[in-house]
This record gives C-alpha cells, structure tokens and sequence, in this order.
C-alpha cells in the first residue's frame, strides 16, 4: 500500500492576506504616477536575451 503524500503548498496557496493589500496599494500608486514600463519596451529586452546585442533593462517611461 502506498502512503499518501502531503504535498507542500505552492507559494500560490499560501497568501498573506496583508502582504497582498499592501503589494496592492504599491502598485496602484506607481500607476498613478506615471511609473510604468510599457509592454513593448519589455518584448524588445526580453526578446533580445540571448543575442549578440542584448538591450539594456527598460527604465521607467520606456
């Protein structure tokens, strides 16, 4: 007979209920002021891993 197995939680089934407002709050206040990066400026750095030239980080207002 087997024994059963009690698997771990992944770090998607153990929220922490404040961490989670707060990493909220963060957010919303860097969109609120302006601080984003946008998706293209990120497809072309990601997109650019691996190559001969890779593309710096993006910085805000990329």
């Amino acid at each position: 007979m087997l024994a059963s197995m009690d698997p771990k939680p992944t770090l998607f089934e153990s929220v922490d209920p404040a961490a989670e407002a707060a990493a909220d709050e963060r957010a919303e206040a860097d969109v609120a002021a302006g601080r984003l990066i946008s998706h293209e400026a990120v497809k072309r750095w990601a997109a650019s891993w691996g190559s001969d030239a890779p593309l710096p980080r993006p910085r805000i207002g990329d």
